[in-house]
């Protein structure tokens, strides 16, 4: 055989040899069929000295952490529908149990209940929003039980005290300040907050920023409470700002800055009142790219459903956590015609 035939031969020889152990890859993938097992990573209880109360019993030995959130946004927010998928993406890739609920209206005392409930499920992790102080009697309740509590948006004010082990979501006074002093550095000295959720200490902290940054710049700002559900409300908006002589409206939501502007409009006032506001959406978006909204805040809601669901899962399974009692802010972060067309992108996928 000459050395040609000879190559040709032992290429043929290799090519069967590799047949062969395809073949035979297939045939043992094949006989796993059937016989498929999953094993979850089992969670390491760390001694309760790096907790403030005793680590509780689990309330099945199947292995998988489980963790609930309760939240205040009424599931058919767009804003809390971001928050919502967050959490479960995090459930998914953590390969965690998520239980995300949250009241159908804003209601303190349902949301009392829905955290009892969990409570009484005895999760391995706790994820809350605090809109109103009188929270903190069943937020107490939990961390004493020793099930590891996070808050999220609402609450950064009052979460060190109940024994939270960290609060995700950005300082409102200072949002409110930051969101202020742009309007001022537009030349508006007096500005109007429209308020969609009056006595919700996070959303009274931003209309206190303001007020601080209208102070600094010589100007004044006024509290406008508004339904934001409430077919009257853009006509409210508008003779209030029209009353109170206002160069700009803030508001603060996403549902609010769109009634704002139906307002404005309808009144006549487009291009002599600026209108920003609190949270994103595609409506919002779109407007900040129209140049109808000067801005938009984004405290990332993403980031307060995902985050929580990270940080407790490796708590649960591994005893860590970054330092204690802390903030981590989520904002806030400013949306201008510069850069909407990003977060649009991605609004649209209920990220932003």
């Amino acid at each position: 055989m000459d050395a040609a035939g000879a190559d040709v031969t032992g290429r043929g020889a290799i090519r069967v040899i590799a047949l062969l152990l395809a073949l035979a890859a297939v045939a043992a993938i094949a006989a796993g069929c059937g016989d498929k097992e999953v094993v979850r990573e089992k969670p390491v209880l760390v001694p309760n000295g790096n907790l403030s109360a005793p680590v509780p019993q689990r309330a099945n030995d199947s292995g998988a952490v489980r963790i609930a959130v309760v939240t205040h946004g009424p599931a058919s927010s767009p804003f809390w529908a971001i928050v919502r998928n967050g959490a479960e993406a995090a459930g998914r890739q953590m390969d965690v149990l998520v239980s995300y609920r949250a009241p159908d209206v804003y209601s303190f005392e349902r949301m009392q209940e829905l955290i009892d409930q969990a409570i009484d499920s005895r999760p391995d992790g706790l994820v809350v929003s605090i809109p109103e102080p009188g929270l903190s009697v069943v937020i107490r309740r939990a961390t004493q039980a020793g099930i590891p509590v996070v808050s999220i948006n609402s609450g950064s004010n009052v979460s060190r005290r109940l024994g939270v082990l960290a609060h995700l979501g950005q300082p409102e006074r200072r949002a409110g300040l930051l969101a202020g002093r742009r309007l001022a550095r537009s030349g508006v000295r007096r500005a109007l907050c429209v308020n969609q959720e009056v006595s919700n200490q996070g959303l009274d902290d931003r209309c206190r920023g303001l007020a601080q940054a209208m102070h600094e710049a010589g100007g004044v700002s006024t509290v406008l409470g508004i339904d934001d559900m409430a077919a009257s409300t853009p006509t409210r908006i508008a003779n209030a700002a029209r009353r109170h002589r206002a160069q700009a409206v803030l508001t603060l939501n996403s549902t609010g800055a769109l009634l704002a502007l139906e307002g404005v409009r309808k009144a006549g006032l487009a291009g002599r009142v600026k209108v920003a506001t609190f949270d994103l959406g595609p409506d919002v978006l779109n407007a900040v790219l129209r140049g109808q909204l000067a801005f938009a805040v984004d405290q990332q809601p993403y980031l307060q459903g995902y985050l929580p669901v990270v940080l407790l899962s490796q708590l649960a399974r591994y005893g860590l956590f970054p330092a204690r009692r802390g903030l981590i802010p989520t904002g806030p972060n400013f949306v201008t015609k510069d850069n909407a067309q990003q977060a649009l992108d991605l609004s649209r996928r209920s990220i932003r």
